[in-house]
């Protein structure tokens, strides 16, 4: 009888855990690479969950694909490693089992290190591995990335009609990562084609019970589950699960309660753990339900932050040249006060909001946040904090990110951020779990008051979410494009490194003045000719013409000379920035708050004879 036809008669049992019993055996690095060095090694872990009970088996191929693979420098062995997995497990099930291909996700780790093209690429790879080599079926599982499910069920489904298991990995109970309820996922999966839907990984049993209670009998597919051991704990620098076989035998009838017709484990599961599931099918003579009460989802109030009193950063510009000023925070705590005074002094000249660095450089200096929160406690001020990628993982963003909103701190510059190496403590991590793009949809979906893994945050954000923009780029038609995907993934207007040409405005303007979002161009006054050398030839982003670089170099003996000249050039700068941008971005060099409100003067003294020449 086809996988097909018996799921649709009766219950069945899968297999457990493969990677964590070979890391509990001692195995580290690749455990897929022991198809081949290790063979009898896989063999035995098949034979023992076939001995356990098991109706289908997966083969050892989780992540032997050429994107995971080629941290272990074996990306061109991906037939190879497919190829002997799938012997190893046919070998063991014989006529007893079904053997099932297996295919993991590659979009939760960094996924800013890969574009969609080359993890799609990569799975198709391995998905057609394996179907040449006959397995029974696809059980596809621990997705974080749902539309990256979607798109593999959709592809494998163009090349047979094997059977495809797809189960998704859930952020909280009933809900994956970005919202999407587990109902709406299965369904979705249906559609798409998948015969088995369902979960797997990250929780246990009572867990993924839970999040089926609100999950209907589907009109095509079956449903199963997969659910960890529990959660996992650390002992003596190892991960280890709870042993808790005997409980996976007493949730078992609830499972199935709930219309599960596969049942296996994942993380932490263990021969014994399937044992136990067999045993339990048959002691109850449990059998599959064809009809279930679904527990209705108590609908969320989510309440809104009460509106600001102040405008929008990018709606100021429909109407005005909004100047938006950043001054770096000091890397000493003496010049906590020369901070202060700065943003007190800017904020009365008249800026729209004083932008704070994120240990921009990679160097270390007082917490943006705490200034931040000085500004608005001390200042009338409105202050624009930098979020930088690199030194929160994702936990730490988002905790970050409510803690601003908390603070009253709407306005947020969304940046990946430099790498830790060419910083002030090279010897430190760069965690890079998002890029500036992911953390630009972390906040829009604050913003719907969801949280990253999708729970319901009882509130809304009110976040105003600036983009990074390199106006210097080598191929600017390139980085436009990189605009165009941060706008799509949520961006409110663009905030721009430095300009130090005024022809270049012009080409600035013509490559973007299609965008719908406004673009804040950037001037940072230059204090010296060491200082235009050191930006021109070792800041990234940054490129200077000739012509400034000799303009400041004719100065050179002399400082006060020099940032009166570099003042004088970041003036004839706005005069013809303003000309094509009604956003304008001045950087305060080294904490001389004194040049940047000149330039924020002038600005507004441009403003003032334009409206009064209209008049």
């Amino acid at each position: 009888m086809n996988f097909i036809e018996r799921i649709k008669e009766g219950l069945l049992v899968g297999d457990g855990a493969m990677g964590t019993l070979l890391y509990q055996d001692g195995y580290d690095g690749c455990f897929e690479k022991l198809n081949i060095t290790s063979p009898e090694k896989i063999g035995a872990i098949h034979e023992q969950y076939l001995d356990s009970g098991a109706d289908l088996i997966q083969t050892n191929t989780y992540a032997a694909n050429s994107i995971k693979l080629a941290r272990y420098n074996l990306e061109n062995r991906v037939d190879e490693i497919n190829e002997k997995a799938v012997s190893i497990a046919k070998d063991k099930a014989g006529n007893n089992a079904y053997v099932f291909g297996t295919i993991g996700g590659i979009g939760y780790i960094h996924p800013q290190e890969f574009e969609p093209e080359d993890i799609h690429r990569s799975l198709e790879e391995q998905a057609l591995v394996l179907l040449k080599n006959e397995v029974d079926g696809f059980l596809l599982e621990t997705f974080y990335h749902f539309d990256e499910l979607c798109s593999l069920v959709s592809t494998i489904r163009t090349h047979t009609d094997r059977p495809i298991i797809a189960q998704v990995t859930l952020g909280d109970i009933g809900v994956l990562q970005g919202g999407i309820s587990l109902k709406e996922a299965l369904l979705k999966l249906e559609e798409l084609g998948a015969d088995v839907v369902g979960l797997n990984c990250r929780m246990g049993p009572y867990h993924m019970l839970r999040s089926l209670e609100e999950v209907p009998l589907l009109e095509r597919a079956a449903l199963c589950v997969y659910p960890n051991a529990s959660l996992p704990n650390v002992r003596d620098g190892k991960y280890f699960y709870q042993s808790n076989p005997s409980y996976f035998g007493d949730m078992t009838e609830a499972i199935i309660d709930q219309g599960v017709r596969l049942i296996g484990g994942c993380c932490g599961t263990t021969p014994a753990h399937v044992r136990e599931i067999r045993k339990a099918i048959v002691e109850k003579q449990l059998s599959p339900r064809t009809e279930k009460v679904v527990k209705g989802k108590e609908k969320a109030v989510v309440s809104t932050v009460p509106s600001l009193n102040t405008e929008r950063i990018p709606d100021q510009t429909k109407t005005r040249t909004s100047i938006i000023v950043e001054l770096d925070p000091p890397k000493a705590l003496s010049q906590a006060g020369t901070f202060m005074d700065g943003a007190q002094a800017l904020t009365d000249a008249g800026v729209d909001a004083v932008t704070l660095a994120d240990n921009s450089l990679a160097s270390s200096r007082i917490d943006n946040l705490a200034l931040g929160s000085l500004i608005k406690q001390q200042t009338s001020g409105n202050p624009l904090l930098h979020v930088a990628c690199r030194d929160r993982n994702m936990i730490g963003l988002q905790s970050h990110l409510l803690g601003l909103h908390t603070l009253g701190i709407h306005n947020v510059l969304a940046i990946t951020g430099d790498p830790a190496k060419v910083g002030d403590f090279p010897g430190a991590t760069s965690v890079y779990d998002m890029s500036s793009m992911d953390l630009i949809r972390l906040m829009k979906q604050l913003n719907e008051g969801i949280s990253f893994s999708g729970k319901d945050l009882g509130a809304k954000t009110s976040f105003t979410v600036a983009a990074a923009f390199n106006a210097n780029a080598r191929h600017l038609d390139r980085e436009v494009k990189r605009l165009e995907k941060k706008i799509e993934a949520g961006a409110d207007y663009f905030m721009s490194q430095p300009v130090y040409s005024e022809k270049q405005f012009k080409e600035v303007y013509e490559a973007t003045k299609h965008l719908p979002v406004p673009v804040y161009i950037g001037i940072m006054p230059l204090v010296s000719s060491r200082n235009a050398e050191f930006l021109h030839h070792e800041v990234p982003g940054i490129t200077l013409s000739d012509e400034v670089r000799n303009h400041m170099a004719a100065f050179s003996s002399d400082p006060v000379a020099s940032e009166r000249e570099g003042l004088r050039i970041a003036q004839s700068l706005v005069d013809t920035a303003i000309e094509y941008f009604s956003g304008i971005y001045l950087i305060t060099p080294f904490l001389r708050y004194e040049m940047t409100v000149q330039l924020t003067k002038h600005i507004k003294e441009k403003e003032a004879l334009k409206i009064g020449a209209l008049r």
